[in-house]
């Protein structure tokens, strides 16, 4: 057991070097700079409410079930990042290239992760036809987290499973 965690340990700082280090050009240092802000707190709660307030149907209702699935997700991630206190990779790993500001909290799970997926998902659910643009946009924005050196792929993996999963269960317990 120990031998398979230091193994998926291994493949996991693999796969974030690849993502934080390969991948770094300017362009893409402006595009994920400014495109992980699409899962911040101030984007996902400006932009569900407004949906669901101002938005004809279905998207009314998509917007508003967005609104709690993004707030329901964020208890497990307040409760994870209190129980997993992992440092983030750029405190972690000396070569990690971060940008301004980086945040200093936990990194389990990916909040900005959690956040995108639980507001994307209900979209996606209510009009198949969106999913060929917000799928993308989501994994863009999961993809950033690791790019700018804030989280592991399991970080992002986690934000995705938790976003998804409680924006699936709000749909579907949807009276």
């Amino acid at each position: 057991m120990r031998q398979f965690l230091i193994r998926l340990q291994t493949m996991e700082q693999y796969i974030f070097r690849w993502f934080n280090t390969r991948l770094h050009n300017s362009f893409l240092n402006f595009f994920f700079y400014y495109l992980t802000n699409l899962g911040g707190a101030t984007f996902t709660i400006i932009a569900t409410l407004a949906i669901w307030l101002l938005a004809p149907q279905p998207w009314s209702l998509a917007g508003l079930q967005a609104a709690i699935a993004l707030a329901i997700s964020h208890i497990p991630v307040a409760i994870a990042k209190k129980l997993y206190p992992r440092i983030r990779p750029y405190l972690a790993i000396p070569e990690t290239i971060t940008f301004r500001n980086p945040l200093t909290d936990h990194s389990f799970p990916s909040g900005h992760t959690t956040a995108i997926f639980s507001v994307t998902v209900p979209f996606m659910l209510a009009n198949t036809a969106t999913i060929p643009w917000l799928l993308p946009i989501a994994l863009l924005v999961a993809i950033s987290r690791m790019y700018l050196g804030l989280h592991y792929p399991s970080d992002v993996l986690v934000g995705m499973l938790i976003g998804s999963g409680v924006a699936f269960g709000t749909f579907a317990l949807w009276p």
